[in-house]
């Protein structure tokens, strides 16, 4: 088969990478990729993530079987249903109805209290003097969440009150639309990955868990993802098997309920309480940075995989064994304000275990900085221990300008303990 990946992020190169180990897997194009994946695959960079015109011609020049979607935008905004419905295209990847379990917070806080699915107590406003009376009333801690696509960054954890105030006036004063306040969840955080298709799911057995904040010890603001590492061995088996029976089984089948047809990832953000698992968000793709380390384990041949879920035929997914840990080397002053540009160095022997996220080919094809998330350095171990040392001891030989990237020296910590 051949196989069209969109998007040009970390989360994208690691897909390339696992198509291009498939043998079912003949030919790969990147729209747009980036200079990391022209190896491997064939790089279209004039094209965007939501050109659907664009894209659907390039499927049909390149003879695509496959397109899988890699990040949120061109989903919520139907690219999916373009190529299924005008060219006949299969996607994995959720149609634009069905993208609302992430790209609208409201719909899937609805649809899980609807189902008694369980997760944080909530209420959903569009005016400024409504929530804040709602805040003053609950306290602090809360959570604050921007509805709607945010990258990761429409977040507020706001553990004091001018912190909820203040995050609440830039969402609906400064800006508009809807803000889900959210009862403030204590536990221990893990990211599972479901492959769905309608009510036939399949988890994964691997766990990651995603390092959300900016700076070590969880302090900053929320971003797209700091790091991440897999297996999370340290939450039990009967803890996941807890989230796929109360969660991830009965959100597809409310899909379903609801006449709605899901295919693609279902990313469940869940949370380990002394009330039992519950979600803390639904991402309807691949986690990034989770999917650099889960890609880094799986041994399954991912174009098999997509048949199988297609044809809802049961399979097995085989995993590497050991650790795998990434560390995220971003921009300074990110998720604010950065500047592009600086030169970044990767040694040629630590290519393999580098995933570009923002990262673009300069003048002379110098390697420059174009993003807040610049790399995700990844390392290997029979433990976590040395998963995480590799990582770090790859990072410590990033070749990078004073003061223009800034990194976790945290990330696995809480696996380490």
């Amino acid at each position: 088969m051949r196989v069209a990946v969109i998007g040009s992020g970390g989360r994208e190169h690691a897909i390339v990478r696992k198509v291009h180990e498939s043998p079912s897997v003949k030919g790969i194009v990147a729209i747009p990729g980036n200079y990391a994946m022209r190896e491997i695959a064939t790089v279209i960079s004039r094209v965007g993530v939501t050109d659907f015109e664009e894209i659907a011609g390039i499927c049909i020049d390149e003879n695509i079987d496959w397109v899988i979607v890699g990040p949120e935008a061109p989903l919520s905004e139907g690219l999916a249903d373009y190529l299924e419905d005008e060219h006949d295209i299969k996607v994995f990847g959720p149609r634009k109805l069905e993208a609302q379990l992430e790209s609208s917070k409201a719909f899937s806080k609805d649809l899980m209290a609807k189902y008694d699915i369980p997760t944080a107590k909530y209420e959903t406003f569009e005016d400024y003097g409504a929530a804040s009376a709602y805040v003053k009333q609950e306290g602090a801690p809360i959570v604050i969440k921007k509805d709607g696509l945010a990258a990761g960054k429409g977040v507020v954890v706001a553990m004091d009150m001018d912190t909820a105030l203040s995050a609440l006036h830039e969402m609906l004063v400064l800006s508009s639309g809807q803000v889900v306040v959210e009862e403030f969840l204590e536990g221990e955080e893990f990211s599972l990955m479901v492959l769905v298709n309608e009510e036939f799911v399949h988890p994964f057995e691997v766990m990651a868990q995603d390092h959300k904040r900016a700076f070590d010890n969880d302090a900053g603001p929320n971003t797209g993802g700091m790091g991440a590492y897999a297996p999370v061995t340290h939450i039990s088996e009967e803890v996941r098997m807890e989230a796929v029976r109360e969660i991830v089984e009965p959100t597809a089948r409310a899909m379903v309920e609801e006449g709605l047809s899901y295919f693609g990832v279902m990313y469940l953000g869940a949370i380990v309480t002394a009330d039992g698992v519950k979600v803390i968000e639904f991402n309807a793709r691949f986690g990034d940075p989770e999917a650099q380390v889960l890609m880094s384990l799986l041994e399954s041949d991912l174009g098999e995989v997509l048949e199988n879920m297609y044809n809802k035929k049961p399979f097995a997914l085989e995993w590497r064994p050991g650790f795998v840990a990434g560390v995220m080397l971003a921009s300074k002053g990110y998720p604010g304000e950065y500047t592009k540009g600086s030169s970044v160095r990767i040694p040629e022997d630590l290519a393999a275990q580098c995933f570009i996220s923002g990262l673009s080919v300069g003048e002379a094809e110098s390697i420059v900085t174009s993003g807040g998330r610049v790399l995700l350095v990844s390392g290997y171990g029979r433990t976590i221990d040395d998963a995480v040392k590799s990582a770090y001891d790859c990072v410590d030989r990033i070749e990078y300008e004073t003061d223009t990237l800034f990194y976790r020296k945290d990330i696995g910590s809480r696996a380490m303990k």
